[in-house]
């Protein structure tokens, strides 16, 4: 099974994490499918980069998110793009 969770990196202490598309049973850090965005909770205020569109993607293919990742993406929408 495919879930699309954190991917920790970064210095001691001064965690960044990546969002992946990963097989539910490698470890945290193994090599992903695809990255599909990036989350820092060091900065102030944190910053969080995602693909919408390539997260929805791979949700249709049946991967799952993981609580955080769910979170995070809820709390930011996909911006309303103009008709032209």
């Amino acid at each position: 099974m495919l879930m699309i969770r954190l991917a920790r990196f970064g210095a001691k202490k001064k965690p960044t994490y990546r969002v992946v598309v990963i097989d539910k049973d490698r470890a945290r850090d193994s090599k992903a499918l695809e990255v599909v965005g990036h989350y820092n909770p060091v900065a102030s205020p944190s910053v969080v980069e995602l693909k919408h569109d390539r997260i929805e993607h791979w949700v249709k293919s049946g991967a799952r998110m993981s609580d955080t990742v769910e979170r995070l993406v809820k709390a930011n929408p996909v911006a309303a793009q103009p008709v032209a």
